[in-house]
C-alpha cells in the first residue's frame, strides 16, 4: 500500500478518521447525515473489480464496520439512523471509494439520495470532537 495517494477531493471535503486494514477511513464533511467514506488505500483504483477477491472480502467487512461507526455518529450528534446507504460512485471523483450513509426520515434529502440534493452543511471546528471520537471507538470493535 506503498504507493497510495489519496486524491486530494477527499482532503477537501472529508476529515481523516483512522486506517483499517484496507481502507482509510475519512468523516464526510457535512453535519447534516452521519457520513463515512472508505477509500482503500491501494493506488490506482477505480472499481470494485479492481480488487482481489480477498480484499473485496476485507471491503465489505470494513464496510458493514463503518455502518456500525455511522450509527454511533448519529448517537453523537443526536441524529438517529433509521436506514444505512451505501454506494461506489465515484463519477465525480474517479479514486475507488464507498459512501456509508445514515439516513433518517427527517434529513434534508429523505427519501432521495444526500449526492446533489443540495450543497454540504460543514461541520464547525468544534462540532468535529464529538463525531470523530463516535467514530473511531466503533471502529475499534
Amino acid at each position: 500500500m506503498a504507493d497510495f495517494i489519496l486524491d486530494p477531493a477527499f482532503v477537501a471535503t472529508s476529515h481523516k478518521i483512522a486506517d483499517l486494514p484496507l481502507c482509510e477511513v475519512r468523516l464526510q464533511d457535512d453535519a447534516r447525515y452521519p457520513w463515512l467514506v472508505l477509500i482503500p488505500r491501494q493506488p490506482d483504483l477505480r472499481e470494485i473489480e479492481e480488487l482481489d477477491t480477498g480484499h473485496r472480502i476485507q471491503l465489505m467487512e470494513e464496510i458493514v464496520l463503518a455502518g456500525t461507526a455511522v450509527r454511533a455518529i448519529g448517537g453523537a450528534l443526536g441524529l438517529a439512523v433509521d436506514k444505512l446507504n451505501v454506494g461506489a460512485l465515484g463519477n465525480v471523483t474517479a479514486q475507488l471509494h464507498v459512501h456509508v450513509v445514515g439516513r433518517r426520515g427527517d434529513d434534508p434529502a429523505w427519501p432521495g439520495p444526500v449526492w446533489g440534493h443540495s450543497p454540504a452543511s460543514a461541520y464547525a471546528a468544534e462540532a468535529l470532537a464529538a463525531p470523530i471520537a463516535a467514530a473511531r471507538d466503533a471502529l475499534k470493535a
